[in-house]
C-alpha cells in the first residue's frame, strides 16, 4: 500500500485535505439554486464517499511494497476493528446531514466556522488525548485562535439583516449540533488503524487506512438509511423524488462525497507522520477555505452594514493564524 514517510509531504497532504473539506459544500450549494432538496442531494454525496473509498482501496491501498494490500488486509480483519470505522462513519453522517441544513438555512461562511470550527477543537483535543504528538503549547494556541474566530464569526452573522438567510437561528442551531457530534467521528476512525502504519508492521486483526476507509464509507451509506430517511419525513421529500432528479444533479452530489472523501484519504494517510491531532486539525483549516468561499463567490455578506468587515477580518485573521501555530506544532 501506498504510505507517507515526509514530514512536508503530509502536510501537504493535510493542505489538499483543508481544500476539499472547505470546497465540497459548494456542489450542495449549486443543488439548492437547482432546487434540488439536501436530503435527496445528500443520497447522491453519501454514494460519493462509498465509492471513491473503494477506488482508493484497489489502487493506492493494493500497491506497493508497505503493510498488507486491501484485499489481504480485509479477509484478516477482527471485527473489534471494524465495528470503530463503521461507528465512525456514521457518526459523521449524522452530522454532516446536521450542518448541509444549517449550510442550506444560514450560508456557508456562518454555518463552517461555528459547526466545523466546534468540531475541530472537540476532535483535535480528543486525537490529542489519544496520541499526544507535537508541540501542545502551540497546538492548544491554534486551537484557542480558532475559538476566537467562531467567535467573530457569529458576531458577524448578528451584523447581518434578518440573519443572512431563510432561517438564520435553525442554520446555527444545526451548525452548533453538528459541531458537537462531528467532533467524534476522527479519533473513532482512528481506533480502527494500525498504529504507525507507515513503518511498523500491521497489528494482526486491524486495519490499513484504505480498508478503515471503506469501512467508514459503509457506514456512512449505512447510516444514511437511517439519518437520511428521518430528514426525508420531516422535509415531505420521498423516494420518488430522488429518482426524478437529473443526471446532472445526481453527478453534482457524487462528486460532492468524492471531493470530500478525497480529503478524509489525505488526511488518514498524513495521520502516521504528522500524528492524528495535527492532521485533523490542519484539515479542518476547511472552516478558513469554506468562509472565503461564501464571502468571495457567494456573496453572503453583501447585505451586511457597514462595521461588519471588522469581524469578518478578525474571523480570517483568527483561523489564518491558529493554523500557521498549528502547523508549527508539527516541529
Amino acid at each position: 500500500m501506498f504510505v507517507v514517510h515526509s514530514l512536508p509531504v503530509a502536510i501537504v497532504f493535510c493542505v489538499i485535505t483543508m481544500l476539499g473539506w472547505g470546497s465540497w459544500a459548494n456542489t450542495q450549494k449549486l443543488a439548492g439554486k437547482a432546487k434540488w432538496p439536501f436530503e435527496l442531494f445528500y443520497w447522491d454525496y453519501a454514494i460519493g464517499v462509498l465509492l471513491f473509498s473503494f477506488i482508493l482501496a484497489h489502487t493506492l491501498g493494493s500497491y506497493g511494497e508497505s503493510g498488507v494490500g486491501a484485499r489481504e488486509n480485509m479477509h484478516g480483519a477482527a471485527m473489534r476493528f471494524v465495528l470503530p470505522a463503521l461507528i465512525s462513519g456514521a457518526i459523521f453522517n449524522l452530522s454532516n446531514i446536521l450542518l448541509v441544513v444549517g449550510i442550506d438555512a444560514a450560508g456557508l461562511s456562518v454555518a463552517f466556522p461555528v459547526g466545523v470550527g466546534l468540531a475541530l477543537v472537540i476532535g483535535t483535543v480528543e486525537s490529542y488525548i489519544e496520541e499526544p504528538k507535537g508541540d501542545p503549547r502551540l497546538l492548544f494556541a491554534g486551537v484557542a485562535l480558532i475559538v476566537f474566530a467562531m467567535i467573530m464569526s457569529a458576531v458577524a452573522h448578528r451584523c447581518l439583516p434578518h440573519g443572512g438567510g431563510k432561517r438564520p437561528l435553525r442554520g446555527l442551531i444545526f451548525s452548533v449540533l453538528a459541531g458537537c457530534i462531528m467532533g467524534f467521528f476522527y479519533p473513532e476512525l482512528m481506533r480502527s488503524i494500525s498504529p504507525n502504519f507507515n513503518e511498523a508492521p500491521i497489528v494482526p486483526g486491524m486495519l490499513t487506512p484504505y480498508v478503515a476507509l471503506v469501512a467508514f464509507g459503509v457506514g456512512v451509506l449505512g447510516s444514511n438509511v437511517v439519518w437520511n430517511t428521518i430528514f426525508m419525513w420531516a422535509g415531505k421529500v420521498s423516494y420518488r423524488d430522488y429518482f426524478r432528479g437529473s443526471a446532472r444533479l445526481h453527478g453534482i452530489g457524487i462528486l460532492g462525497g468524492v471531493i470530500w472523501m478525497i480529503a478524509l484519504s489525505f488526511n488518514v494517510i498524513a495521520s502516521s507522520v504528522a500524528g492524528p491531532a495535527i492532521s485533523y486539525a490542519l484539515g479542518q483549516g476547511a472552516t478558513l477555505v469554506a468562509a472565503l468561499w461564501g464571502l468571495l463567490i457567494w456573496h453572503e455578506f453583501r447585505l451586511a452594514p457597514a462595521g461588519t468587515n471588522k469581524y469578518i477580518a478578525l474571523m480570517l485573521a483568527g483561523y489564518a493564524s491558529g493554523l500557521i501555530l498549528i502547523g508549527a506544532a508539527t516541529q
